[in-house]
């Protein structure tokens, strides 16, 4: 498993020593808290954690310790180093999964946002991953904190996953994602109106050499391939089926706004969410997933929209004019 596991692992932070962050304040979070400044801008930390962080001395307002209530102005500069994480004990944990197939080999599930996949810095339990040890104690989690994982879903994305149950199952997925011949396929709601009805972003993507903790299009990033068709046009946003063709960290989100279009609600790559008052995530589901079993047969699942963006999406549709005749 350890290729695969570097494949997921080599844009993110190194996990033998830390993560030094520098953001610069916005105008759009001037007079925020610093700890609330930070959630937004470090999405996969819990304010929690980013809590401690502060209180360690481990998070610097141009070079000075404050606490976390202490309002940040525009063009400030906010240092956060972030530690190595320590090593976690996994514990399978009752947390209830909506199980959209499973099998001897693997398991697909419907994500929820705000579920992380695997144990990170301040999020030690409470994940996919311990859910998924509590439903398929068989996995074998062989000194690895991501047993039977090879792919993720940000926090805040919903949608699906397939989880390897099996040895030959892990192999078998982990071959398909590189040779990408596996089927995604998202549903996400951008700012604006997205010209022509369909196109393809095809950008490099890796560390944003200025705000370590996010992503960006940049000459030494990965390559990196994104296809999107127009679903709906509504006032002042559009609905977008989007199609990856490789999987970088954050690709579909720093794609979308890299062509001024951001996904609605994202507060790292878009917009404040001051805008977006009914809506507390990105609007981006992972709504269809294909690919082949270990036995070579191919399945595909679909997942609805789930309720909060199908409910805001309701909210934007114009309302029906009533007949005059």
């Amino acid at each position: 498993m350890d290729a695969a596991h570097r494949e997921l692992t080599d844009a993110e932070p190194d996990d033998e020593t830390g993560e030094e962050a520098a953001l610069v304040v916005g105008t759009e979070a001037s007079g925020e808290r610093l700890d609330k400044f930070l959630a937004a801008a470090l999405p996969d930390l819990s304010r929690s954690y980013i809590q401690q962080l502060i209180a360690g001395g481990q998070v610097l307002v141009d070079g000075q310790a404050r606490r976390p209530a202490f309002k940040v102005t525009a063009g400030e500069t906010v240092t956060v180093v972030v530690p190595p994480p320590e090593s976690v004990v996994l514990a399978p944990e009752p947390i209830p999964l909506d199980v959209v197939y499973e099998d001897a080999d693997v398991l697909v599930i419907n994500k929820p946002a705000g579920l992380v996949v695997h144990p990170a810095p301040g999020h030690a339990s409470g994940t996919l991953v311990n859910a998924v040890l509590a439903h398929a104690p068989e996995i074998s989690i062989g000194g690895s904190n991501r047993p039977g994982i090879v792919h993720r879903l940000d926090k805040d994305t919903s949608g699906l996953m397939v989880v390897a149950k099996s040895d030959r199952a892990y192999n078998a997925l982990v071959g398909q994602w590189q040779a990408r011949t596996v089927e995604k396929g998202y549903s996400a709601l951008v700012h604006g109106a997205v010209e022509p009805e369909a196109g393809t972003v095809e950008a490099p993507v890796g560390r944003d050499q200025i705000h370590r903790q996010r992503m960006a299009v940049t000459p030494k990033g990965r390559p990196a391939v994104t296809n999107f068709t127009v679903r709906e046009r509504l006032p002042q946003a559009t609905l977008l089926d989007v199609a990856p063709e490789t999987g970088r960290t954050h690709q579909i989100r720093v794609h979308l706004a890299f062509i001024g279009h951001p996904i609605v609600g994202d507060t790292v790559y878009g917009r404040a969410r001051a805008g977006t008052p009914h809506l507390e995530r990105q609007f981006l589901h992972a709504a269809r997933l294909g690919f082949r079993l270990p036995n070579g047969r191919a399945v595909n699942f679909e997942a609805p929209l789930p309720p909060d963006l199908a409910a805001y999406l309701g909210r934007l549709r114009p309302a029906e004019q009533p007949d005059e005749r």
